[in-house]
């Protein structure tokens, strides 16, 4: 079974910053597609189980952002 997360990241400007974002994302343990929208800053993570808003918020903060909850 898989879930789905909404997200929102605070200061995405460009495209390398959604590739920053999906590349630490996707380095998540369970995390099996994100998907990176710069209009609007957000941020849609599909894993096996729930994964923990501070592992993701870790990962967005190591590509530079900030990661909120929608």
């Amino acid at each position: 079974m898989t879930t789905t997360q909404d997200y929102v990241v605070a200061g995405m400007t460009c495209e390398h910053c959604t590739q920053a974002v999906t590349e630490e994302v996707l380095a998540v343990p369970g995390v099996r597609e994100v998907t990176v929208h710069l209009d609007g800053g957000s941020l849609q993570v599909t894993s096996e189980e729930p994964v923990d808003f501070d592992v993701l918020s870790a990962a967005v903060s190591e590509a530079g952002y900030t990661l909120g909850s929608r």
